[in-house]
């Protein structure tokens, strides 16, 4: 089957067109395989969908499936736009439905649904404050870091607020806590720098692949922590390894990202 290499801010994909297909079937050792071969930090497949122009399935490195991916929704929305001409479709998720808007010849703006904010909705194996969680890494009575905001942004994130994103412990801590018994679905973990209300600076480690280049659901949650503890705007540039995305929480709830694509090449692989 065909793929596209495609990147998102550096954040990697190869993404399989099952259109015809109907759906990619793939074990989570058969997923992790094509990521290893494709040096890929998340594996996607095309697939038809009843109510969206198209329903986009995604396998993290490690094989496992998750709900949401922004940046990987950009790639494919610029992909199918490209190939029918509109400037507007939706992207049908197990996380919901993404609208996407062209923003550029090589840029693409995501609508990406309001956040959710609650306990419950994290999901959290308790009930907490999701503006800062108790959680502490390090001594007790004098912690690395603490009160992380939560957000799920069609998956769930921690945020770290840190005084300088490149010293932060991201591997470290990120494996640590991305199976911490406080996340029964696991949790992808941000250290973000708020360096003025409109520009924060991000690294993430992504649950199921590891520290990436870009995480677009963990930009938008970055922006909606920091947002809510008061630290930034609305509306702010969020630096991450890979380049740059613009994240808007607008007035009405929804979160939109703007950000770029690459298409690196492509290639076939028998499955």
């Amino acid at each position: 089957m065909r793929f596209l290499k495609m990147n998102g801010a550096g954040n990697a994909f190869a993404i399989f067109d099952a259109r015809e297909k109907g759906r990619l079937t793939l074990a989570e050792d058969q997923a992790a395989a094509i990521a290893k071969a494709t040096r890929a930090d998340q594996v996607i497949a095309m697939e038809p969908s009843g109510e969206a122009d198209v329903f986009m399935r995604i396998w993290n490195a490690d094989g496992s499936e998750v709900g949401a991916c922004g940046n990987a929704a950009r790639c494919v929305a610029w992909f199918l736009m490209n190939e029918t001409g509109h400037s507007r479709l939706t992207i049908a998720t197990t996380g919901g439905n993404l609208r996407a808007e062209r923003a550029g010849e090589y840029a693409i703006t995501i609508d990406m649904g309001p956040p959710k904010l609650d306990w419950t909705e994290i999901p959290l194996e308790e009930r907490m404050d999701t503006r800062g969680i108790d959680l502490k890494i390090g001594p007790i009575d004098n912690p690395v870091l603490q009160l992380p905001g939560a957000v799920n942004m069609g998956n769930p994130h921690v945020v770290f607020f840190v005084e300088d994103a490149e010293k932060a412990p991201a591997e470290t801590v990120g494996r640590m806590i991305e199976r911490h018994p406080l996340f029964p679905e696991g949790v992808n973990v941000g250290f973000a720098e708020v360096q003025a209300p409109d520009r924060i600076r991000l690294r993430v480690w992504e649950r199921g692949a590891g520290l990436t280049k870009a995480c677009g659901t963990g930009a938008c949650a970055a922006l909606v922590a920091a947002h809510r503890r008061r630290m930034c705007e609305r509306k702010a540039s969020v630096i991450v390894d890979g380049g740059e995305l613009l994240i808007d929480w607008r007035g009405n709830g929804h979160v939109f990202m703007t950000g770029p694509v690459e298409l690196e090449g492509e290639g076939s692989l028998p499955l």
